[in-house]
């Protein structure tokens, strides 16, 4: 089983911050975060399949989890600031 989601993240938080628009980088952040969402999905099975062990799975899971909060933070930013100078 092998899942290349953990690192598009940052391979699309790259592609982002080279966005040629605002709507470019929320896409590309959008990306990103969905990323981040299917790693914390495939961590979980990980850990229920016993490849992980619980502590294992803990830390490396609040990691994931902390990237989707500061992802969908980001988005939230930015989108508030693209509605307000439209």
């Amino acid at each position: 089983m092998r899942s290349r989601c953990g690192t598009s993240i940052g391979a699309n938080v790259e592609e982002a911050i080279g966005g040629q628009s605002r709507a470019d980088f929320v896409s590309k952040m959008s990306i990103a975060y969905k990323e981040a969402r299917e790693t914390s999905y495939w961590l979980r099975l990980l850990k229920d399949t016993n490849y992980l062990t619980q502590s294992e799975f803990e830390s490396i899971h609040a990691d994931a989890e902390e990237l989707c909060r500061i992802i969908a933070s980001i988005q939230k930013t930015t989108k508030g600031h693209q509605y307000a100078n439209s």
